[in-house]
């Protein structure tokens, strides 16, 4: 006997209001969504990138360069042990993936190994009888700061893009040292890629006054400097190189905020430290007033104002050869942080806005076309019975938008594609149970029994058929990526509310039609 409960029925119709209420938004405007209250439903779906237009960046982590960086630091470790020691040593340097030295006395070899165990937790150290010595990372070692070197530049790359207030981006790690960031609606790829290129590693240094011209124009440093250079502020004019102490006295790690502002009618970048920086900056301008020191960015030398009187706020101010949009770009990158490592654009593509509204049309073209020849074909075949059919397949579509919405999804032109598939594929569970009704009319059951047994015997095929297709769109989730991501999540979603509103919508729409009618035949 066909029975619905009257909870059941409740429900089902509350599931396709709230899917009518979070599908709404899509059809009104941004502008009236932000004046209604803030209990109601606002989220849209979120188009994507060939929809909308924008950007497309292939990004790849150096990971070589955080290697390098790390024998770097471990080299002036095993300096520094050195020569507490007072161990004497020649040809320290680094060779392929490990710091070597000699030792100028092998008599000192036992001593010293034990002291430089201590340099990196992480390293190895080996030396043979004869006093050479090696400094070596563990493999293991290597391979989770490449790992932590990618997790962290998309940490980094996020931040930036939130930072320019770009909506609903795209940031995803491909492969073992790549990024994938996807833009939609930035218009202004140059400026992004800039952004995203730049290390962004800001440190504070002293300027080393021991360096006489003739060594600056060789590009010969005094012990313990480099040479570096300036930018200089006359057009035209070549950089000024400039001897800068190798020793970071404070490192953008202690900033806690950067802004854009203006300094005697010239843009800058306004800076603050966190307690720890402003305490070691401090110190170091006390005792050197009346000393020029270097803020250096990139291994780029900003500025290299001279201490006029001790700072001991915790805040200063960057002055350069700055526009208005590069002062704001310099606080957006100190604000969010520096990359471990360089990043570099290996892939690049831009879709115009033209494109992506030829795409929507195209695809809502294709969804109106499929809609109608499946809502005709339903007409047509099943009559009245066909007219419930539709009006669940409404309630497909709908729901189908309500979740999108609802999760933030981002639908692309394959998402289009797949709620159009869906269309098709909704009303086949609505075929098989149609179907079935006919081949028990015709073994002369009665309407009701051959209802129910319509609804009872296909559910399994119709379970059977869709979990093979939802196996395929699990599948292609988990292996693909960008839009056969969105195809997936459209397809999966579809499938999941076309079984729904098949069996649920249809059934209860049918029921209470016989509860109405009590008709002696099916209008099928």
């Amino acid at each position: 006997m066909v029975h619905y409960p009257q909870w059941k029925a409740v429900l089902v119709l509350l599931a396709c209001l709230a899917g009518m209420l979070y599908a709404l938004p899509n059809m009104i405007p941004k502008s009236t969504l932000e004046q209604l209250p803030r209990w109601l439903p606002a989220r849209q779906v979120s188009l994507g990138l060939d929809l909308r237009g924008g950007s497309h960046l292939l990004l790849e982590v150096d990971v070589n360069a955080v290697r390098t960086e790390r024998l770097n630091s471990i080299l002036d470790g095993v300096r520094t042990a050195l020569r507490a020691a007072k161990g004497g040593y020649v040809n320290l340097g680094i060779t392929g993936d490990a710091v070597t030295f000699k030792l100028r006395d092998p008599s000192e070899r036992d001593t010293l190994l034990s002291t430089l165990q201590g340099v990196d937790n992480e390293a190895a150290v080996t030396m043979t009888p004869d006093g050479d010595g090696v400094v070596r990372l563990s493999e293991l070692a290597v391979a989770a700061r490449r790992k932590a070197a990618v997790e962290q530049s998309i940490e980094i790359v996020r931040r930036r893009i939130d930072e320019t207030g770009t909506r609903e981006p795209t940031i995803i790690r491909q492969g073992e040292d790549r990024i994938l960031v996807q833009l939609p609606g930035v218009d202004d790829p140059e400026r992004m890629k800039a952004l995203l290129g730049k290390t962004a590693k800001l440190v504070f240094r002293l300027v080393d006054l021991r360096a006489t011209p003739v060594e600056l124009t060789s590009g010969r440093a005094p012990a313990g400097s480099e040479i570096l250079f300036e930018e200089s502020r006359q057009p035209g004019q070549p950089p000024v190189p400039m001897a800068i102490q190798r020793r970071v006295i404070v490192s953008g790690e202690n900033l806690v905020d950067a802004q854009a502002t203006f300094q005697n009618g010239e843009p800058v970048v306004s800076f603050k430290f966190d307690s720890i920086g402003a305490r070691r900056f401090g110190d170091t301008t006390v005792e050197n007033v009346g000393k020029p020191f270097a803020i250096v960015l990139d291994n780029k030398v900003i500025s290299a104002p001279v201490v006029r009187e001790p700072i001991l706020g915790g805040s200063g101010v960057i002055s350069g050869s700055f526009s208005v949009q590069s002062a704001q770009d310099l606080a957006l990158l100190l604000r969010a942080g520096a990359l471990p490592a360089p990043l570099t654009v290996v892939e690049e593509r831009t879709v115009g806005p033209g494109f992506g509204a030829d795409s929507i049309a195209a695809g809502v073209n294709a969804s109106i076309l499929g809609g109608v020849l499946v809502v005709g074909f339903m007409l047509v075949a099943y009559g009245l019975f066909g007219i419930f059919a539709n009006i669940a397949l409404f309630f497909n579509m709908v729901l189908i938008v309500a979740l999108l919405s609802a999760l933030g999804a981002t639908l692309t032109l394959p998402g289009i594609a797949g709620m159009v598939l869906t269309m098709g594929m909704a009303v086949d569970a609505n075929v098989l149970i149609y179907e079935r009704m006919r081949e028990e009319i015709r073994n002369g059951r009665s309407v009701i029994a051959a209802v129910d047994a319509g609804f009872q015997r296909a559910f399994a095929t119709i379970i059977d058929s869709n979990l093979t297709h939802v196996i395929a769109g699990v599948l292609l989730f988990g292996l693909g990526s960008g839009p056969i991501r969105g195809f997936a999540v459209t397809l999966v979603i579809g499938i999941a509310t076309s079984i729904f509103t098949a069996i649920m919508v249809t059934r209860l729409l049918i029921v209470r039609w016989l509860m109405w009618t009590r008709p002696k035949a099916l209008p099928i």
